[in-house]
């Protein structure tokens, strides 16, 4: 029998009915724009209940329009909210479960991995975990035939975060993507001001400049910013909101951010 990993939020973050999810998702894509020249290597996304990061995230996923049939992998990093750990960890599970389906995992993908110190399967992280569950609907609704490799991170540096990135980096067939909200729980234009300056260090690929109090993906956004670094790509700034702009009230927001990193010879 396939071990499957069951959904922890589906009901509480996204819709549980695949009717009700599909029109959900499909109308956050639709009032999205595919604002960029050039197919994406990597993405950052939020990992919110729907309501509130939905219209953020859509405007990363709707880069993969147009290159849709060209992506039949994912590599997604996000960090545990729950239980504490040190390094990356994987699931053994053959397949991630949604209220569309199963997700397949690739697997044989993780031995090359087999040698880093810094990466070990571990389910514990998994249970309850919502970062990257609440990705896969929207690649489900846009990707035709694809895999993934789902890691969690938890204390780790840059480097040992993008030595995973850069070891499974692949082809044109393979995406990256962090999941990631920004500040947590300030005062509407407290967040305004420090989610600017999480995006400036973004653009300007600085992962020193970004402290732990200004993303709870700080890690995997790290690594991603040192691996783009070193392999020329350009970040490209699609939306920076928070809940107090999308459903929430303004004295606690949680701050979003979508980004798409595009290969600098790929652009116009």
């Amino acid at each position: 029998m396939t071990a499957m990993q069951a959904p922890n939020v589906a009901g509480l973050f996204y819709p549980a009915d695949p009717q009700a999810l599909s029109a959900a998702v499909r109308q956050y894509l639709q009032e999205a724009h595919t604002s960029v020249q050039g197919k994406p290597k990597a993405l950052l996304v939020p990992h919110a209940g729907y309501p509130y990061s939905g219209p953020v995230a859509a405007s990363a996923y709707a880069q993969l329009i147009p290159h849709r049939d060209q992506i039949s992998r994912v590599l997604l990093f996000g960090p545990s909210h729950r239980v504490p750990f040190r390094g990356l960890v994987y699931s053994r599970a053959e397949a991630f479960l949604t209220p569309f389906g199963p997700v397949p995992v690739d697997l044989p993908a993780y031995e090359a991995l087999a040698d880093l110190p810094q990466v070990r399967p571990d389910e514990r992280p998994f249970a309850g975990e919502h970062c990257l569950e609440v990705q896969l609907p929207f690649l489900q609704q846009i990707l035709e035939d694809f895999r993934i490799l789902p890691f969690l991170v938890g204390d780790a540096s840059a480097e040992s975060v993008a030595q995973v990135m850069e070891r499974l980096w692949g082809g044109e067939e393979t995406l990256i993507l962090i999941s990631s909200d920004l500040s947590h729980y300030l005062a509407y234009e407290q967040a305004q001001h420090l989610d600017l300056q999480t995006s400036r260090a973004i653009e300007s690929l600085r992962p020193e400049a970004i402290g732990p109090e200004q993303a709870c993906g700080r890690n995997p956004l790290r690594g991603l910013l040192a691996a783009a670094k070193r392999r020329g790509l350009r970040p490209h700034r699609l939306d920076l909101r928070n809940s107090g702009d999308t459903a929430g009230p303004r004295d606690r927001v949680v701050g979003y951010a979508a980004y798409a990193f595009i290969p600098a010879e790929r652009q116009a």
